[in-house]
């Protein structure tokens, strides 16, 4: 990947097919959860980490404020999903972001990352893999890239606020 950089108002990056591909198989897997009803994901850790509930203390609180932002939440992620998905070159290549395209890549890479994470128990310990042999490892080695890119598209984002370029 060459990371994210500025170029006029936009944001350029280039990614390989590989990477292309990785990205897309994780927004269908994250696209799969969030449209997915709550009751067929049955307490599913990574659902209940991206739809966190309002209150932990007090199930009555967190019941109605999930009947209150849940459904919003849900079409917010979807939103920003397509606009992940139409911006992602399939084959490889360069991905071109506005500003708001940005935003909807920083809000999406980050839920692919709490995702991920969840699954694999990430925590302020945990280490890149040296060696990506095994699935898990493989997986970790994945949570690294993308906070790669998000760190890359945060950056470059700065940049062009300060008036960088």
């Amino acid at each position: 990947m060459k990371p994210f950089r500025r170029k006029g108002d936009d944001v350029v990056a280039r990614l390989v097919d590989a990477e292309a591909g990785i990205v897309a198989l994780l927004l269908d897997q994250l696209e799969q959860l969030l449209s997915a009803d709550r009751t067929d994901t049955g307490g599913d850790p990574v659902v209940e980490r991206l739809l966190p509930p309002g209150n932990v203390d007090d199930p009555e609180i967190a019941a109605d404020y999930r009947d209150l932002t849940e459904t919003a939440l849900r079409a917010g992620k979807a939103d920003d999903l397509a606009t992940v998905r139409a911006t992602l070159p399939t084959a490889g290549g360069e991905v071109r972001l506005d500003a708001e395209q940005a935003r909807a890549w920083l809000r999406t890479t980050n839920d692919l990352r709490l995702a991920l994470g969840t699954r694999l128990g990430v925590t302020a310990d945990t280490e890149p893999p040296e060696d990506a042999g095994g699935e898990d490892e493989q997986q970790l080695a994945v949570y690294y890239w993308l906070t790669a890119v998000q760190g890359s598209l945060v950056d470059a984002l700065v940049a062009g606020r300060d008036g960088r370029r």
